[in-house]
């Protein structure tokens, strides 16, 4: 089977391009045919586009288009000009495209309408975020909803990683045709971690930390977080690593650490796109923490759990199905209990150790082969 992915970055950081990437590692592994469909961005965040874009990753072929700034940033969509005379011309036997509100999803789905294939969406749902004004967020809505009347209507099959994103979308899409398929893991690369020891002594952390992993961007709760952690009793407290590129939240994040006596307490340790400095971040730390506003799973929260780490995040979208009751989970925004859920654990050999022989058990129930099997199986019986 030709299978065409279509999304909007590729080979870069960020969890619908890990989905993609590993997920055509696998589809390639089980004899299907797969190619590419991306834009020029490395950085949406940042605007930043690739100097020297890669035609093959992983031995995949993958196709580049100019994508332009949107030209009102959050509302109109990115298009990708080229795309749909592309996808024409290699005519695949089914179009797979990725993320809500998205220009390239419209377009996949004119062509595949138009050339009689099946579309799967994956939508990797995120509602608005709450610090946007009731005008936007009202306005994204009414985007969710053009969706649900266009592309989702003229798609096969709707994909979500959580049976919370399910009802999330089954608000503007048919919900007939949603689908869950969860993430998954490659669990080799993390059953060969180096010592916490031996990983320190390659990252230069500390000898004890606190590690939050993910992009530097509003909807990660980061000031939520510092502001926690300054409630967290001196004693109790280990320096906090924040690991990520950052979105643009960077500077108001060190300015609010300073503002709160943090500074020498909060490393901005940045990108580690070396897989086994990543790795080994995780191998050295304590604990994990995920402030998130809104997560639709949280592949990290797998990362973590492989790693062994002990994890506090908060109970919103599809974290609490991706950690069970394997982690403490605290409402969104609500500082005084993220602190004290720190604070207790950090304060706690036994139930850190607990915690973590229970992630790592339910961590191999996420592989990336089940994933792929999965859909496989969606796309045959498409």
């Amino acid at each position: 089977m030709r299978i065409a992915q279509v999304l909007l970055r590729y080979d870069a950081p960020g969890g619908v391009e890990t989905m993609v990437r590993e997920l055509t590692r696998v589809l390639v592994a089980r004899g299907e045919t797969v190619r590419i469909y991306a834009s020029d961005l490395y950085d949406e965040g940042r605007w930043v586009r690739r100097k020297d874009p890669s035609t093959e990753v992983d031995g995949v072929p993958v196709e580049r288009f100019p994508v332009y700034r949107r030209l009102i940033p959050g509302l109109t969509l990115p298009l990708l000009p080229g795309l749909m005379d592309r996808l024409r011309q290699d005519a695949p036997d089914l179009i797979h495209a990725h993320s809500h509100r998205y220009g390239h999803v419209i377009q996949a789905a004119a062509v595949a309408e138009s050339q009689e294939v099946p579309l799967v969406v994956s939508t990797h749902y995120h509602p608005a975020d709450r610090a946007e004004p009731p005008l936007k967020r009202g306005l994204l809505r009414v985007q969710d909803h053009l969706f649900g009347m266009t592309a989702y209507r003229a798609a096969a099959a709707l994909v979500v990683e959580s049976a919370f994103e399910a009802r999330q979308v089954s608000e503007f899409a048919p919900g007939s045709k949603i689908r869950v398929i969860p993430p998954g893991l490659d669990l080799g690369p993390w059953g060969r971690l180096p010592s916490p020891e031996a990983a320190r002594k390659r990252t230069g952390l500390p000898s004890r930390y606190l590690l939050f992993s993910g992009r530097l961007a509003r909807n990660k709760g980061l000031p939520f977080l510092l502001e926690a952690f300054s409630r967290v009793p001196p004693s109790r407290r280990v320096p906090l690593v924040l690991m990520g590129r950052d979105w643009g939240m960077g500077p108001a994040l060190r300015e609010e650490a300073q503002r709160r006596g943090l500074e020498k307490e909060v490393i901005f340790l940045g990108e580690r796109p070396d897989p086994e400095d990543y790795r080994a971040t995780f191998a050295g730390a304590e604990a994990f923490v995920l402030p998130s506003e809104y997560e639709a799973f949280g592949l990290v929260l797998l990362e973590a759990m492989a790693a062994g780490l002990p994890i506090v995040a908060t109970r919103v979208g599809g974290v609490p199905e991706a950690v069970g009751d394997d982690a403490l989970l605290v409402p969104y925004s609500d500082a005084e209990a993220l602190a004290s859920a720190l604070a207790s654990l950090l304060g706690d050999p036994r139930r850190r150790r607990d915690l973590s022989d229970r992630g790592r058990e339910r961590v191999q129930a996420f592989r990336w082969e089940r994933t792929g099997e999965a859909f496989q199986t969606l796309y045959r019986s498409l």
